[in-house]
């Protein structure tokens, strides 16, 4: 006798993150209200009505409270990155994942147009901003190891004298460059207008600028590899260019900068 269907369980939300957005939710409001330096992390887990000890389960700092979503999303792109169609050009994989962070900024505008505020206004943050932004970085880069055209993998360097970690590392921050350009433009205009075709416009110039080299279809190079070691390290390359800058303006000094490193 065959068994009676049963109904769809209805979505649970994740536990931790749910708290963890609640804990940030409150540290935001009494940022804005109280000022960064004058909150403490007792009046953030007070505020959110949980103990001391439930804030520390979650972050490690009120600095960490201000990003909740970052690990999760790092998750989300690396999962993007795993089950990419064989025959996906490995930057356009790269596009895809690094849409999952403007989702997230997306999610909820004016709490994004918010953050963004203050971490212009806190050194601190900015720092954990950028270290966040290099865990993407490098990620990226070490999907994009794995998927050289033989023409770069036999012959060690390129006509253009760039070798595959370097490669790999220059496209890699060219699509974050990319995605922070359009991601800053948007939150300074408040959150409105169509963020994602802004940002597709913006992948079109990094696929015509860097998108050569790389062939769909192979496995990621593994963290321990050799070029996987010298593209994904913990240096954070940092280049100047202004904010307002044409988008191709900031491709160029990334690719100076690096040729540079």
């Amino acid at each position: 006798m065959a068994q009676p269907v049963k109904p769809a369980r209805p979505h649970v939300p994740n536990q931790r993150l749910k708290m963890r957005r609640e804990l940030a939710a409150a540290a935001m409001e009494l940022f804005a209200t109280k000022g960064y330096e004058e909150t403490t992390v007792d009046e953030i887990a007070a505020a959110a009505g949980v103990a001391r000890r439930t804030f520390f389960r979650h972050f490690r700092s009120k600095e960490e409270a201000i990003f909740p979503d970052h690990d999760d999303t790092l998750e989300r792109a690396k999962a993007v990155l795993d089950a990419a169609p064989a025959h996906e050009n490995p930057l356009d994989t790269v596009c895809r994942g690094i849409k999952e962070v403007l989702k997230m900024y997306a999610d909820s505008p004016e709490i994004s147009v918010a953050r963004y505020k203050l971490t212009r206004q806190v050194p601190t943050l900015r720092e954990r901003e950028i270290a966040s932004v290099s865990r993407y970085e490098r990620l990226f880069t070490r999907y994009l190891l794995g998927h050289f055209d033989e023409a770069h993998r036999d012959g060690g360097e390129g006509e253009d004298g760039l070798d595959e970690p370097l490669l790999a590392e220059v496209a890699a921050s060219a699509v974050v460059t990319a995605h922070n350009h359009v991601l800053r433009r948007w939150l300074r205009a408040g959150g409105e207008g169509d963020v994602e075709a802004q940002l597709d416009r913006a992948f079109a110039i990094v696929r015509r600028t860097f998108g050569t080299g790389f062939v769909a279809g192979r496995a990621a190079a593994s963290e321990s590899s050799p070029a996987a070691s010298a593209g994904a390290g913990n240096e954070v390359l940092v280049t100047v260019a202004r904010t307002d800058a044409p988008l191709g303006e900031v491709m160029r000094a990334i690719e100076q900068a690096l040729r540079q490193s």
